[in-house]
């Protein structure tokens, strides 16, 4: 009998053994699901032989993590709010060799679990963390890891607004004196991190089962992580001398001290001080919008902390309390991608007006894009149509996945044949359904079929399209022709003043109708192109008559607003014959839009040809803000007692000054082909550098006395088409081939396309190409 009891004990062992060493990965946490912010430490020492060549890893977490080796940050804050659609989750691939060493090797993630589910993220119930390694199974996360509650992490630090549905990240609030010493650290440095008295974490499930759904792969690189650096300025509250470093508080109170960043900024701040213990840090910044902070709790001594909740704004303000040294301030800024356009010219005005724009554009980006990063963090589709435009001509490589990512997101939480007007996370906020009308039928044009246009990826458009056809097929039609009004959740269609949803969303509708054939086309689908054949001429035909008021579009008996007439403008519907009524009775003397519609208006000027009056127009918008020497990103609003966020996603003038000013666009998908058309007004020079799908394109122009020269490094697989002043000679590259009103001389990879009174146009190839036009 014993002998059997022992075989058994034997067995039972070797079985626990085997389970917790080799094996498929497996979700690993506490027995409790959650709690709700709380932030969990694992730990697993390998050995090995030899250190491989590539070592990659699959890592997921609910919901956001960070890694080391060895004691070296290998990946600072891992994971992406999920997912890719509801009951799925998103892993990153990670390649682990770069940071191993033959022999003991310690790998340490701590995992921030948020626990509730807000305008970018569907909680999934449970935190989690999963790794996967063929390489090495023995790395593979089951029962052979450790794992501890982070003591120092206050799990009710609060934040993100709390019950008024804000944003998903909480205040980190840490207790030093309750800290684990170097816990990331190899388990033989001395003095030796012991973590034998960890708990082992209970195996939640295998890869692909609820509730964290599918893995997906991450949608965007890692972030751009430009390490600790130092503020551009560090002073006292209220103060106008700069500090040095080391200061220590010698007042009869708390001190705050203003580290200043080179502009508004995503960041995680990072402290270094000498203290006794339990004195309190507060870490915040200027903007007033923010919902998120930072705590530390000093222990004895010298010591430094990194918050690890991100925070934007143009400061960050440290509350030093009475008799604390502060040794070092420095603060850590990330994001996705790198902003790689260019745009300048001899105005500083508008030099200064689209670096703001780049700079909101980019501080709007991180998860998801989003209307801001202060507020809500939130993915409003609507928003996201604002921003798309301006991406092309701001934003690498990362920028643009983000966009996929948005419309894969968008469409996978649609509400049946609704296309939301945020998503994910829209149910916790306003129910099942959360259609805004307008934003709902921008994003389909300017959004989606925008995105396609500019990238070729067309798996993307094949994914999408189902979801614009059944959502347009929602709208009925009126017996006149236009579509019957769909409210929506909210009536809405821009803040400002005295919008009109109607005409506005007819107009969108329309432009959404023939961006959704446009899509027909491409997929060959064939059997729907009459439908929306159907429907753009029943609406082309009635407009002109329903709106047209004699000498703006809008609805009879109601304000006059310059919205409705810059997207009749824009989609095509606007009479040609109007157009100088329109901008000199309408799209000059109104300003009623906010800046989610002044583009718009802006773009619509510029389609006339009047691109003096379209600065113009520009200048008396923003010239207040440009004017802040403080402020290095847009408002939200333009109202000086209302203005908002002071980083909102929906103002485009980059976009509008790339695409008319520098006067580049594409014409064919992809950018295969595209069309230089510089149109100066009185600027008299101008640099552009456009992050194309195909590569940089870099384009220079000045023009004086009677002399106008181009700089055009063209990238390959393209074709350009340059559209230069009809001047009396043209050189390029220093080859003279226009004289005297006629095509001289053959350039190789050059083609003379046509001549008229105002522009002579060449076709070049890829190449640098110098061309020169002279009286």
């Amino acid at each position: 009998m014993k002998k059997a009891i022992l075989f058994l004990v034997l067995f039972i062992n070797l079985s626990l053994a085997f389970s917790q060493n080799s094996g498929d990965p497996k979700w690993i946490w506490q027995e409790e699901e959650g709690p709700a912010n709380s932030w969990m430490a694992f730990r697993k020492t390998i050995d090995l032989e030899k250190v491989p060549n590539k070592a990659l890893t699959k890592i997921a977490a609910d919901t956001k993590y960070w890694l080391w080796i060895n004691g070296e940050m290998v990946l600072f804050e891992g994971g992406l709010a999920r997912g890719a659609a509801p009951n799925t989750i998103y892993y990153d691939p990670i390649d682990l060799a770069p940071y191993l060493k033959k022999g003991q090797n310690t790998i340490a993630i701590l995992v921030w679990y948020w626990g509730r589910t807000r305008k970018t993220h569907e909680d999934s119930g449970c935190g989690g963390l999963y790794v996967a390694a063929e390489w090495e199974e023995d790395l593979n996360t089951n029962t052979s890891w450790k794992m501890n509650i982070h003591p120092a992490y206050d799990p009710n630090s609060g934040g993100g607004g709390g019950s008024a549905n804000r944003v998903n990240a909480y205040n980190v609030r840490f207790d030093a004196r309750k800290a684990m010493a170097d816990w990331t650290d190899q388990a033989w440095y001395t003095p030796a991190f012991d973590d034998s008295n960890w708990p082992t974490p209970i195996e939640k499930g295998k890869a692909n089962t609820k509730p964290w759904g599918d893995m997906v792969k991450r949608a965007i690189p890692q972030w751009n992580d430009r390490g600790l650096s130092d503020y551009t300025s560090i002073h006292i509250e209220q103060g106008e001398w700069k500090l040095s470093l080391p200061y220590k508080n010698t007042t009869d109170s708390a001190v705050v001290l203003s580290a200043k960043l080179p502009f508004n900024q995503q960041i995680t701040p990072y402290l270094k001080v000498k203290s006794i213990a339990g004195d309190t840090i507060v870490i915040d910044t200027d903007n007033d919008f923010n919902l998120l902070q930072s705590k530390y709790i000093t222990r004895e001594g010298e010591q430094e902390f990194e918050g690890f909740t991100w925070f934007n704004g143009h400061s960050v303000e440290y509350t030093i309390p009475i008799g604390v040294e502060v040794l070092e301030l420095k603060y850590r800024w990330t994001g996705v991608g790198e902003m790689t356009g260019v745009f300048q010219c001899n105005d500083d005005f508008y030099t200064r007006l689209w670096w703001m724009a780049r700079n909101t554009l980019y501080v709007c980006a991180r998860d998801n894009y989003m209307d801001c990063p202060d507020r809500e963090r939130g993915l409003w589709i609507g928003d996201v149509a604002d921003q798309t435009g301006a991406v092309f001509y701001t934003l690498d490589k990362p920028g643009r996945l983000l966009l996929k990512k948005a419309i894969d997101n968008t469409i996978a939480y649609s509400a049946g044949d609704t296309i939301q007007g945020l998503a994910p996370g829209f149910g916790a906020y306003r129910g099942a359904s959360s259609e805004l009308t307008g934003q709902s039928l921008q994003y389909i044009d300017q959004g989606i079929w925008s995105y396609y246009y500019n990238t070729g990826d067309q798996s993307t458009l094949e994914t999408a399209y189902p979801a614009v056809l059944s959502y347009l097929k929602l709208w009925e039609m009126k017996p006149n022709g236009l579509p019957e009004h769909r409210q929506g959740y909210a009536n809405w269609v821009d803040w400002g003043v005295d919008p009109d949803p109607v005409p506005v969303n007819v107009i969108l509708y329309y432009m959404a109708l023939k961006a959704a054939k446009k899509m027909a086309v491409t997929l060959n689908k064939n059997e729907d192109i009459a439908w929306y054949t159907k429907r753009i001429l029943s609406i082309k035909e009635t407009f002109e008559g329903e709106y047209w008021q004699g000498t703006y579009y809008g609805r009879a008996n109601m304000p006059i607003e310059e919205r409705t007439s810059a997207l009749a403008i824009i989609s095509g519907l606007a009479n040609e014959k109007h157009f100088d009524t329109l901008v000199d009775s309408v799209l000059i003397p109104v300003q009623k839009a906010s800046p989610h519609m002044e583009w718009m208006a802006e773009e619509a000027i510029m389609l006339t040809g009047q691109y003096d009056k379209g600065l113009s127009r520009m200048r008396q918008r923003y010239e207040s803000q440009v004017k802040m020497d403080w402020l290095t990103t847009l408002y939200e609003k333009y109202h000086p007692q209302l203005r908002g966020t002071y980083n909102h996603a929906w103002n485009a003038p980059n976009y509008v000054l790339s695409r008319y000013i520098a006067g580049i666009k594409a014409t064919d998908v992809a950018w295969s082909k595209y069309e230089v058309k510089p149109n100066m007004a009185h600027l008299t020079h101008v640099k552009q550098i456009v992050p194309s799908v195909k590569g940089d394109i870099m384009l220079e122009v000045d023009k004086n006395d009677g002399n106008y020269i181009l700089d055009l490094t063209s990238p390959a697989q393209t074709t350009a088409t340059i559209f230069i002043p009809a001047k009396g000679r043209i050189s390029v590259n220093g080859k003279v081939v226009w004289k005297e009103g006629q095509f001289k001389n053959k350039v190789p990879q050059v083609n003379f396309i046509q001549a008229d009174d105002e522009f002579i146009s060449l076709e070049v190839k890829p190449g640098v190409w110098k061309i020169k036009a002279m009286d």
